[in-house]
Order: structure tokens, then C-alpha cells, then sequence
């Protein structure tokens, strides 16, 4: 007989201490302990919450926007550093599962992540968001097919996305292919461009995260952050911003895999978390309805191709025999002439 596990999850609704990557850590750690104390096992964060989305890229010019570029490089984190580490001691010492949102730092470039840390503080997986959304790539890199992937986690089959990667059909159907019982859709607030982009407000968003868990049968996590009033201080120089990146915006949900959200909303503006009792036995009363990789689909009419191979930019050769010396990050080594990965 099966056994389905069942835990506690908790979405972060919250805001960053803005382009302050220490003090947000130490806030993540806060927040990571209070889910703890409340029952929660896996405990998500908003896109990007190390430290804060990039809203200044929304507000004006990309001249403007360089005044905040070395500052946000500078505190986006780094993997192997100490605020790393004390973010995995947080997860090992109250024994969660975390999904951290985060601008990642790699040599000169940075990136959109998700890290997930098992509640032993190891890291189960580092992923990419496979496609930065609109001026976005302004900032971002892009990731790769080895991003969309599915993990065997204490807290079942695990898997996450950011924000429109949840409006990609063929990027979704590799996640539901790969029996995902447990999405994180992380989103970093909903609170620009108000009245001027439907597409970018909670309405559209929240449905996207709904939509998800129905299509894919699964349970969805979905932290989002709040813009605080000391965010819009620092980036709101004038009226004008001032009307397009309002405070708030914070609209964190979990839904079950038949649509219905499991917990009571937080105010818009009201920092905290949501929390939601998840059994994974639910998952087959979904499926047996609309499996969406099994019984529901037609495999001989539409299917998908997913090419996994990571996007290493250099790949070492050396003929059989002949050992390549020193190490470069990112470097796959081949011994002969067939690239493999390390």
C-alpha cells in the first residue's frame, strides 16, 4: 500500500530589506524559523527575494536604472559564500525543506534562481529561470534545459518555476511529464504598472498558479512579495514612478490540485505568511480524472522534446590518457572527443 506524505507548507509574503543582502538573509532566517515554529516543513520565497526583484528597470530609462546595477550585482549571492551557508544552516537546523528565490551571481553575470535546500541544509537542486521576461534581459541570463526538472524530496516529487515561466505551455508539460506533486511558483509582487498592464496584476498571476495546479494535478506553493514603502522611497524619485510601482502587491497562495486555494489571504500590503496542511494521497483523485502525461494525453499526436543538456559555454578536450590540469567553474571535461559533463 502506498504511503502519501503529509506536511505543512508555508508561502512567504514579504518584502526584501531592498539591495541589502545581509540583512535580508537574516530576515529570510527569521521567516524560516517562525514556518518552522508553525508546523511548516517546506517553506517557499518569493522570486528573486535575495536581494529584492529588480523593480528599477520598470521605472525609467536603462541609463537610469545603471545608478542601481553595481549595487544589485554586488549583494546578489553567490553560491560557497557565508550568506549561503547561513541560509543552508537555517533549513539544517530547523530541519525544512526551503525554496529560495534568488538573483544568482556567477563570475559577471547573474540570474533568476531557485535554490532548494533539503532539510539536511544540502542542496537538492539550483535552477534558472529559463527565459528572463521582457526587460528582464536587461539583467538576466538565461538558463537552460537542465532547469526544467522534477526531485525526489522528503516532501514528495518537487519542483519549481518563476512567474511567466508559468505562461509557457511547453515548459509546464515537462514539469506535469516528470509526475510533479509539488510546485513552487514563485512571483515578486504584483503591484506595477497597475491600470496600465492587466497581464502583470494579481487577477491574471494568481490564475496562472490555479491554472497550474489543475493542469498538472499537483499542489502549488506560491510565495510573492510585498514592495514596501521604503523600496518605493528609494526608487520613486517622482510622481511618475510613484504611480507605477504602487506598496503592496503581496499575494501569496497555496492551492490544492483541483483549483481551490487552502488557506485565507493576508492583506495586500500586510507582511507574513500563508500556510496550508498538504496530503499528497489527494493527487490521484485529480489524476484520475485528467492525468495530463498519462491516460489524458495523446502521445501520438502532440509530444514534447526536452533537451536536458546543460549550457556549459566551455568544454575541455584532451586526447586519451592525457589528464587536463586545473579546474575552471562552468568547464565540462572530455578525455576524448565526446564532451561529457562533470
Amino acid at each position: 500500500m502506498s504511503n502519501h506524505p503529509a506536511f505543512r507548507a508555508a508561502a512567504v509574503q514579504a518584502a526584501p530589506v531592498y539591495l541589502d543582502l545581509d540583512a535580508t538573509v537574516d530576515k529570510a532566517v527569521a521567516l524560516i524559523a517562525e514556518a518552522a515554529g508553525n508546523g511548516a516543513t517546506l517553506v517557499a520565497f518569493p522570486e528573486c527575494y535575495l536581494p529584492g526583484y529588480p523593480w528599477h528597470i520598470w521605472l525609467d530609462s536603462p541609463a537610469w536604472a545603471l545608478q542601481f546595477t553595481q549595487r544589485y550585482f554586488d549583494n546578489s549571492l553567490e553560491y560557497g559564500t557565508p550568506q549561503a551557508d547561513t541560509l543552508a544552516a537555517a533549513a539544517r537546523r530547523h530541519g525544512v525543506t526551503v525554496v529560495m528565490g534568488v538573483s544568482e551571481r556567477a563570475g559577471g553575470s547573474l540570474y533568476m534562481g531557485q535554490w532548494i535546500i533539503g532539510p539536511d541544509g544540502a542542496t537538492i537542486a539550483r535552477r534558472r529561470k529559463l527565459k528572463p521576461t521582457f526587460i528582464e534581459r536587461t539583467v538576466y541570463g538565461e538558463g537552460d534545459g537542465s532547469d526544467l526538472a522534477v526531485h525526489d524530496t522528503e516532501v514528495g516529487r518537487l519542483g519549481a518555476l518563476c512567474c511567466w515561466e508559468h505562461l509557457q505551455p511547453l515548459s509546464k508539460y515537462a514539469m506535469y511529464a516528470q509526475n510533479e506533486q509539488v510546485h513552487v511558483a514563485a512571483w515578486p509582487s504584483f503591484s506595477v504598472y497597475r491600470g496600465g498592464a492587466y497581464a502583470l496584476g494579481a487577477e491574471v498571476n494568481n490564475a496562472a498558479s490555479r491554472i497550474y495546479a489543475v493542469e498538472g494535478s499537483c499542489f502549488v506553493v506560491a510565495p510573492c512579495a510585498v514592495v514596501s514603502p521604503e523600496m518605493v522611497e528609494l526608487m520613486c524619485t517622482d510622481d511618475t514612478k510613484r504611480q507605477l510601482l504602487l506598496p503592496g502587491g503581496g499575494f501569496a497562495r497555496i492551492y490544492a490540485p483541483d483549483g481551490q486555494q487552502m488557506h485565507e489571504s493576508l492583506p495586500e500590503d500586510v507582511e507574513g505568511i500563508v500556510y496550508a496542511d498538504l496530503d499528497l494521497g489527494m493527487i490521484s483523485l485529480a489524476k484520475a480524472a485528467a492525468d495530463p502525461a498519462g491516460h489524458y494525453s495523446r502521445p501520438d499526436v502532440t509530444r514534447l522534446l526536452l533537451n536536458r543538456t546543460p549550457g556549459d559555454r566551455v568544454v575541455g578536450f584532451a586526447a586519451p590518457g592525457v589528464e587536463i590540469e586545473g579546474e575552471l567553474d562552468g568547464v565540462a571535461a572530455a578525455r576524448s572527443d565526446v564532451p561529457v559533463e562533470v
